[in-house]
């Protein structure tokens, strides 16, 4: 009998990643456009849990739906798999874009990153102030010490170009319109995005959405899943927790965050290699949504490695065994 490995093989472990991506995914699809958030999202954590018990790892959620007493299924700290192989972080986000979803608006997806144990940033379920700029620039070319209109200027003189063919990706919310206010005053573009916002830091890294900077607050479970696609499609990125009250304060100390104010690098969110997949839900500037056709679904997945770089694009056209119907009555 063949013993399972116990070390993190990552090669081995991804295409099984990416079926766990996929199956989240079909699952919600069904819920797209029916206006009932919590349905769709029940809908995909259901599907990505009963994929993740079929893997063979000693997995544990880092970053998941929420505290053990707060979430049903895939909550901080829940053990996955089947028990056997390596012992596995995983950060995950069952329907990043539940709104979007409920509501047929672009850039839902399924998100999940995996890496050895030990090897994510227990990140509390408060607020991060985030910044992200793609791959090729100098280590260190902007930073959260900077005000946003000098990480502009810095990056357009790294491009060697104006501050106006610079473009800056924010979550739209009224805690950022300052932010929005001062950027505007450089004169580059804003790209204004309504939720998801580890899509919006992936897109820095991917040439064809235009988008240069990603800035602002958004959660900070978030941005460790941004990381760990980033530390696949190249990038820097860098996160500091932010505190409204002493509860929030309270659960960074029970995650173990000591310094409070410290600027987390991307290699200090995610320490070693990781893989990621995330497959759309709606149609976005990342990943296409869920296709219907008659008797199928179809899928596109990305798949990444960060040990290797690679990035592959999977289609998988799944055959429908099941009512059209959604299975989870709509909430009231």
């Amino acid at each position: 009998m063949t013993t399972p490995p116990t070390d993190f093989n990552d090669r081995m472990l991804s295409l099984g990643l990416a079926r766990v991506s996929e199956a989240a995914a079909l699952a919600s699809a069904l819920l797209i456009g029916h206006g009932d958030e919590k349905a769709a999202d029940q809908a995909a954590v259901n599907a990505m849990r009963d994929q993740l018990n079929k893997l063979d790892i000693q997995g544990v959620v880092v970053i998941g739906e929420g505290e053990r007493d707060e979430a049903p299924m895939l909550y901080i700290g829940e053990e996955v798999g089947t028990g056997q192989g390596p012992a596995v972080d995983i950060a995950l986000d069952p329907l990043e874009g539940t709104t979007l979803t409920a509501k047929d608006m672009p850039n839902a997806l399924t998100v999940i990153a995996m890496g050895p144990r030990g090897s994510m940033l227990h990140a509390p379920d408060v607020y991060m102030d985030k910044l992200a700029i793609g791959p090729g620039y100098p280590e260190g070319l902007v930073s959260l010490e900077q005000s946003p209109s000098e990480r502009v200027r810095l990056l357009a003189a790294a491009k060697n170009c104006t501050t106006s063919d610079i473009t800056v990706c924010i979550l739209e919310r009224p805690r950022h319109e300052d932010l929005i206010r001062e950027i505007r005053e450089t004169g580059a573009a804003i790209r204004l995005i309504t939720d998801g916002d580890v899509a919006g830091a992936m897109h820095v890294a991917e040439e064809t959405t235009g988008i240069d900077m990603y800035m602002g607050a958004g959660g900070a479970p978030e941005g460790v899943l941004a990381a760990a696609a980033l530390k696949c499609m190249g990038g820097q990125m860098w996160g500091r927790l932010m505190f409204r009250n002493d509860d929030e304060r309270a659960r960074a100390a029970k995650a173990g965050i000591e310094d409070l104010d410290r600027i987390y690098a991307l290699d200090d969110m995610v320490t070693e290699h990781v893989i990621f997949a995330a497959t759309g839900v709606t149609d976005g500037s990342i990943l296409p949504g869920i296709k219907r056709e008659v008797g199928y679904l179809t899928a596109e997945t990305i798949l990444m490695r960060s040990k290797t770089g690679s990035v592959r694009r999977m289609r998988y056209r799944n055959p429908i065994r099941f009512s059209p119907q959604p299975r989870y009555a709509p909430t009231s």
